[in-house]
């Protein structure tokens, strides 16, 4: 097993099965999207730049898609918190999946 798949594979439900879709619906973006494992997270990036990156939140491990530029832009769902070039977008396993959303903050 790669080390990316044992990167999943450790994650609890229901937040593993939200990742393994977040995941496979970013690389179905783009054919241009490779994902990598960095600083013991997968790392997408767009021919060869690091766009964004899957994450858990610490209290409630519930996943979050990092945006590594995200201070450049402007969406009420994007939360900067403390973080200077960062934005993330928190996704509760427990409900559908934000596909509108996904779309949204993804193909900007």
């Amino acid at each position: 097993m790669q080390p990316i798949d044992q990167y999943f594979a450790r994650q609890d439900e229901p937040a593993r099965s939200c990742l393994l879709f977040l995941r496979s619906y970013i690389l179905k973006q783009d054919t241009y999207l490779t994902e990598s494992l960095k600083y013991g997270m997968p790392f997408y990036s767009y021919r060869g730049k690091m766009c964004c990156y899957l994450w858990g939140e610490k209290k409630t491990r519930h996943p979050y898609i990092g945006i590594v530029e995200g201070k450049a832009m402007d969406h009420p769902l994007l939360v900067q918190d403390k973080r200077a070039r960062m934005k993330v977008l928190p996704i509760d396993p427990n409900q559908d999946m934000p596909l509108a959303l996904l779309d949204e903050v993804l193909q900007r």
